[in-house]
């Protein structure tokens, strides 16, 4: 078995798109939350939301292309660029049909989705775009970096909403590990920011109540209410240790570890046990290696509805037992917003910046304690420590969980 290590990363999201004004914003504890109006020819009601700010993907992306790219698929190129660029190598030493990219989306074109469907109706058949059915499908995000990167191996697209960034880099992990891949650029791409996407998940009850941008986005809090839906990518490059060791490659983490579950028991409902999300942690950890006592930080799932956080502590108490007490848990999205299919890779991201930093940062706005999410939720202040191994869990409509186990580079 070999070992896949994290030597590149690159981001968008609403709180940077750089990784240092990305880090420089969890360090200072800046969310990117906004307050508007999702549906201004309709209604004067405000809501908040995370969008995606001073996003130009001009650099890799010209202006005739943008034309007949969804904006998921631009995000996703931009980011896998910024991560090439990140790890130093177009790793062009490597066969190309070695070279892999797996990037997951919840939702894929929503964008054009919406767009064309409002062209047919009101324009008729003759005026949809002939570019609808690729900009709109999900997978064209890891298509087209394929294309920009020249990167010939696996390629697809996990579709598991809330899990499919997750279920990428685990997938992408698992390809290094078996011999199937050298390297792989995996991770989530998203782009949701339209009142479309909003009624669907506010009319369901996901989204927060609260119009106070500084209370919107609080897991674990007593007063949660619904998540803050955002936008964004979160790019890795993860590549073999030898051939990182051996071309002197900086190494933010190791992932050593892949949980992958299914609840089986509700569309949009996880199992008030937390069962599904409590395996998923546990084969994380035990395809690791490590001894549970390693692990001592957990990036959570955390989306600040009332269901999801009571059922993922009680998740993280199943699996760890006693040792749950002695963890450290944070919500990324507390800063982020929920950037659904994208979430996965932008909280690896969150997680090897924190290993590498000695920094687990604090739940922004977690201020009334719940008892039903009674573990340390670092709530107040970031905490310097190392982190010895982290977990970062994701779970997802329809029941899907997903833990990825991380370990310091130099192990």
């Amino acid at each position: 078995m070999r070992r896949a290590v994290i030597t590149g990363m690159g981001v968008v999201s609403p709180i940077g798109n750089t990784l240092d004004e990305f880090w420089k914003n969890i360090e200072e504890g800046n969310h990117g939350f906004s307050l508007g109006r999702w549906f201004p020819e309709q209604s004067e009601e405000l809501s908040v939301f995370a969008d995606v700010k001073d996003f130009d993907p001009s650099e890799y992306i010209d202006k005739k292309e943008r034309r007949r790219t969804d904006l998921m698929a631009q995000y996703a190129v931009y980011a896998a660029k910024k991560a090439l660029e990140d790890s130093g190598s177009s790793f062009e030493d490597i066969d190309p049909y070695r070279r892999g990219v797996i990037i997951g989306s919840g939702i894929g074109g929503l964008h054009t989705s919406d767009e064309q469907i409002q062209t047919y109706h009101t324009k008729g058949n003759q005026r949809v775009s002939v570019f609808t059915i690729p900009m709109m499908i999900g997978n064209m995000a890891a298509g087209t970096v394929a294309i920009k990167t020249g990167f010939k191996g696996v390629n697809y697209c996990p579709v598991s909403a809330c899990s499919s960034g997750a279920h990428a880099v685990g997938e992408a992990f698992r390809a290094v590990k078996y011999g199937n891949a050298d390297v792989v650029l995996a991770g989530g791409s998203e782009a949701c920011r339209l009142g479309f996407a909003f009624a669907g998940f506010n009319n369901m009850h996901a989204i927060t109540k609260s119009t106070d941008v500084n209370r919107a986005s609080i897991p674990f809090d007593k007063e949660r209410s619904g998540f803050v839906l955002g936008d964004g990518a979160g790019i890795l490059v993860i590549e073999e240790y030898e051939h990182a060791k051996a071309r002197g490659a900086r190494i933010y983490a190791e992932i050593a570890g892949y949980g992958a579950t299914c609840d089986a028991y509700h569309e949009t409902s996880p199992d008030p046990g937390g069962e599904g999300g409590a395996k998923a942690m546990e084969f994380a950890v035990k395809e690791a290696g490590v001894p549970i006592e390693t692990i001592n930080y957990i990036n959570a799932h955390g989306t600040s509805t009332v269901i999801n956080d009571r059922t993922e502590t009680q998740a993280v108490k199943t699996a760890f037992g006693q040792h749950a007490r002695k963890l450290v848990i944070n919500s990324t999205k507390s800063l982020t917003g929920h950037l659904l299919g994208a979430a996965g890779g932008v909280e690896s991201i969150a997680v090897a910046l924190q290993m590498r930093h000695g920094l687990v940062h604090a739940t922004k706005g977690l201020e009334a304690d719940d008892p039903e999410c009674d573990l340390d939720n670092c709530k107040g202040e970031n905490r310097r420590m190392a982190v010895t191994g982290a977990l970062s869990n994701s779970l997802g409509f329809g029941g899907h969980n997903v833990s990825l186990c991380f370990l310091p580079a130099d192990r």
